[in-house]
């Protein structure tokens, strides 16, 4: 009992000093210091050394074994074989369990229904400590309230809902169509480009250094950073490099404090605060002094600036592919473009740029017939609930007249759903009503290139080809 006790107090001692430090010492700091820590293991724990993951190729889900499929596999999107391998599971095993993979034994939720029972109960289903299959680098134990039970969790969601609410979006609608607007309109006709790069970033890029109010002219630093935390190769299975990530996060960093303390400042001399994300923080009693909690701090800037990035990119880059896929579809939409609402949610859930969230049973519990114990990981695969075809006719397709369509997961549900999901949607809106001002048709050129991850459903190249309208 002694021992336990004076564990527990050790415990206790350094949390307390670590609270303390991160409270003096600048979040740049941290980061730089938490870096050194990491590399640091790296050298005396081979384990703590990033994963390297070599493409193979992947059979068909109906020829494995049950036992052998594994979900959280970072090929699977790029091989496309997550189709079959999640619909195997769907019908055969719709709670499943993979012991030995390399991010931990995890349980796979595939089916719409079941998928929609855990994200509504949070009071079963913790998503702490954090919503990756796998976990952060040593030393960057980061807080963000997507990763967060109540009541904590939303008292700092609330603190920037309002960036989003229906007013705000409606002053922003004018903007984001000036700036989808000077985008397109540079576009080259008639010749080969990157889509990914030249529409997708660039558009998402925009709207991040609006919604943080960052400077404008080095908007595509979000993207990067974005790109590089959700790609770390221990959590997601991608491929970026944790010293490249910690290089290129230290002088970010230190720029968004800045910007803090500039706004803090302008707001205590007398300032209107704006609508950004840093205004709404410094002027909400729950937030105003997470500059103070640093780790916290940059746990959910890193968040926004993600949730901000993946969604709309990769729906902007998915839509255009979908639409070559289907090529009626596309037909359909320049007959009738009133269905660009419904079409939106219908890329949406075709694409799920996100394919799942993780959680913890907080107890142990039964789920479709599975004995789950409090502890258990469980991954909620939106990417195999939206094409379950248990909810949506013919799901392997984009029908962009779908009746159910606005009833697809890739947003989540209960308390954990998407913060910015109108935002995301008004985005995809203002992009499809403009290109169908401007072009005929809107030609992919190749098959995409797509992202390693088990994480982002993405794009990292597609090769397309603008042909303009022709006056009425």
């Amino acid at each position: 009992m002694i021992k336990v006790f004076g564990q527990a107090k050790r415990i206790n001692v350094f949390g307390q000093a670590k609270s303390k430090v991160e409270t003096v010492v600048p979040i740049h700091l941290l980061v730089r210091g938490a870096h050194l820590y990491n590399r640091a293991r790296r050298v005396v724990d081979k384990s703590e050394r990033s994963p390297v993951f070599i493409e193979a190729p992947i059979p068909d889900g109906a020829n494995v074994k049950l036992a052998d499929i594994d979900t959280g596999n970072p090929f699977l999107y790029r091989q496309g074989q997550w189709l079959s391998h999640f619909k195997r599971l769907r019908d055969d095993a719709p709670v499943h369990y993979q012991p030995k993979g390399p991010f931990g034994p995890f349980w796979s939720v595939t089916r719409y229904d079941d998928i929609l029972a855990m994200d509504k109960n949070h009071h079963l289903f913790s998503a702490e400590p954090y919503i990756f299959m796998g976990k952060p680098p040593a030393g960057f134990d980061i807080e963000m309230f997507i990763a967060m039970d109540p009541p904590k969790h939303d008292v700092q969601r609330q603190a920037v809902q309002g960036v989003v609410a229906p007013k705000n979006l409606k002053e922003m609608e004018q903007l984001i169509r000036s700036r989808v607007q000077e985008v397109l309109d540079g576009l080259p006709v008639g010749e080969s480009f990157n889509w990914v790069d030249r529409v997708s970033i660039e558009l998402t890029g925009r709207m991040l250094a609006t919604l943080l109010d960052y400077p404008y002219e080095d908007r595509r630093e979000l993207t990067v950073i974005s790109d590089l935390a959700s790609g770390v190769p221990a959590a997601t299975g991608g491929t970026s490099d944790l010293d490249e990530t910690f290089n290129y996060a230290v002088p970010l960093l230190r720029k968004v404090m800045h910007l803090w303390h500039d706004k803090a400042a302008r707001i205590a001399a007398g300032e209107a605060p704006g609508f950004d994300l840093l205004s709404l923080m410094l002027t909400d009693d729950e937030t105003k002094n997470l500059i103070d909690r640093p780790m916290e701090f940059l746990g959910n800037f890193l968040l926004l600036v993600v949730g901000g990035n993946d969604t709309t990119r990769n729906s902007m880059t998915g839509g255009v592919y979908a639409l070559n896929k289907f090529p009626d579809e596309f037909v359909k939409l320049k007959a009738n473009p009133k269905l660009i609402p419904n079409m939106v949610s219908e890329i949406i859930r075709w694409q799920t740029p996100l394919a799942y969230m993780c959680r913890r049973a907080k107890e142990d519990t039964v789920l479709n017939g599975q004995h789950i114990r409090k502890g258990d990981k469980l991954v909620m695969w939106y990417s195999s609930g939206n094409r379950d075809e248990r909810h949506f006719d013919r799901p392997n397709e984009l029908v962009i007249d779908r009746s159910n369509a606005r009833s697809h997961i890739a947003f989540g549900f209960g308390i954990h759903r998407c913060m910015g999901n109108r935002l995301a949607e008004m985005q995809l809106r203002i992009l499809w009503e403009e290109l169908l001002e401007r072009f005929e048709n809107i030609e992919v050129v190749g098959e995409p290139e797509i992202v390693q991850s088990n994480f982002v459903r993405g794009y990292s190249k597609m090769m397309v080809k603008l042909t303009a309208k022709q006056p009425a």
